[in-house]
C-alpha cells in the first residue's frame, strides 16, 4: 500500500493536480484545466474495528471490495457507487445510497480523513470516533467538494449492521399509503407511474410489513430496479428523467447535471472557504461542486 508520505510526493507543491480513481464520474463538476497532473491515492484496506464500527481504508480502494472485506463482520458503510468505484472517489461526489432515508447520507460516513493539502503538506481532518471531533468539522466540508478543498488519502469511515433481510416491492401506490403500513422504509422511489419499495431490517418484520403492502397492490419483486446515480438537489417529477426519491427529493438519473441552483451567499460563502483551503487553485483546477 502506498504511504501517506508517498502520496505527498506524488502531489508536489506547485502543480496543477487531481486524484484520479475508479473514473466513474469523471465528469462530475465540469472539465480538468489543460496541464492538471493525475495522481492516485493510497490504495488497501488498513484495519477494520468492527467492535468499534469503524474501518480505516486507502481512499483509492474500490468501494466493492471494501463492501465485500466488511460483509465478513456483518457490516457496511453507507456509500454508493458504480462498478469500479473508489471510497475516495464516492466521498468526493458526496454519492449517498438510494437507501439514505435509513442509513443516511454520505456526510455522516467520513470521521476522519489523512489528506494533502494544496500547500503540498499532510494535515489530518476529523478524528477515528465521533465523539474525539470537535470545533470545525472539516471532515464534511470534504465530502460532496470533489477535491477542491484537499485530496483524500487514507480515510477512517463510520460502518454499520447490515440488515438480516431486504426485499422490493412495487405498484402503483401513494407514498402516503405506503409510509403508513411501514416503519421507516429503507428507499421508496418513483418513476412517475410506478412506486418502488425497499424494505429491510430483521425478517420477521420485514415479512409483516410486506404482507401488510401486498394487501394495498404491492408486488415482491426478485430483484430492485436499476438506480442510477443520484443527482444533487431537490426535484418534483421524475417524468421519463429516472427515478425520484420522495423520502428526501433526490433524482436518480443517468441525465448530466450541469448546475446547482443556489444563493449568491452560499456561492460566496464557497468562495471564501475555497480561498482559505487552496488560494492558488491547484486542486482540480476548473471543478466546482455547483457544476457551473
Amino acid at each position: 500500500m502506498k504511504s501517506m508520505e508517498e502520496f505527498v510526493e506524488e502531489v508536489g507543491v506547485d502543480c496543477l493536480v487531481t486524484v484520479k480513481g475508479g473514473g466513474t464520474r469523471w465528469e462530475v463538476g465540469g472539465s480538468l484545466l489543460d496541464g492538471t497532473k493525475e495522481v492516485a491515492a493510497p490504495i488497501g484496506i488498513v484495519n477494520v474495528q468492527p467492535e468499534e464500527m469503524i474501518v480505516k481504508v486507502g481512499a483509492g480502494t474500490k468501494l466493492d471490495v471494501l463492501m465485500e472485506e466488511l460483509s465478513n463482520f456483518n457490516q457496511e458503510v453507507a456509500l454508493c457507487g458504480l462498478k469500479e468505484s473508489t471510497v475516495g472517489g464516492c466521498l468526493a461526489v458526496g454519492s449517498s445510497s438510494h437507501r439514505r432515508a435509513r442509513i443516511g447520507a454520505a456526510s455522516d460516513v467520513l470521521l476522519q480523513a489523512d489528506c494533502v493539502g494544496a500547500d503540498g503538506k499532510k494535515f489530518t481532518a476529523g478524528g477515528p470516533t465521533v465523539k474525539n471531533v470537535t470545533g470545525y468539522d472539516i471532515c464534511k466540508l470534504l465530502v460532496s467538494s470533489l477535491g477542491t478543498l484537499a485530496l483524500l488519502g487514507i480515510v477512517t469511515l463510520r460502518t454499520r449492521p447490515k440488515p438480516e433481510k431486504q426485499t422490493w416491492l412495487s405498484g402503483m401506490v401513494g407514498f402516503n399509503e405506503i409510509t403508513a403500513r411501514c416503519y421507516r422504509p429503507a428507499s421508496v422511489l418513483s418513476d412517475g407511474v410506478k412506486t418502488f419499495v425497499l424494505l429491510e431490517g430483521y425478517a420477521e418484520d420485514i415479512d409483516k410489513e410486506a404482507s401488510s403492502l401486498n394487501e394495498i397492490g404491492m408486488l415482491e419483486m426478485e430483484k430492485g430496479p436499476e438506480i442510477p446515480p443520484a443527482l444533487k438537489g431537490n426535484y418534483k417529477n421524475t417524468s421519463g428523467e429516472g427515478l425520484l426519491d420522495l423520502q428526501t427529493g433526490v433524482l436518480h438519473s443517468h441525465n448530466n447535471q450541469k448546475r446547482i441552483e443556489v444563493s449568491e451567499k452560499v456561492r460566496e460563502l464557497s468562495s471564501r472557504v475555497k480561498d482559505n483551503f487552496d488560494p492558488t487553485g491547484r486542486l482540480n483546477p476548473g471543478r466546482s461542486p455547483y457544476f457551473s
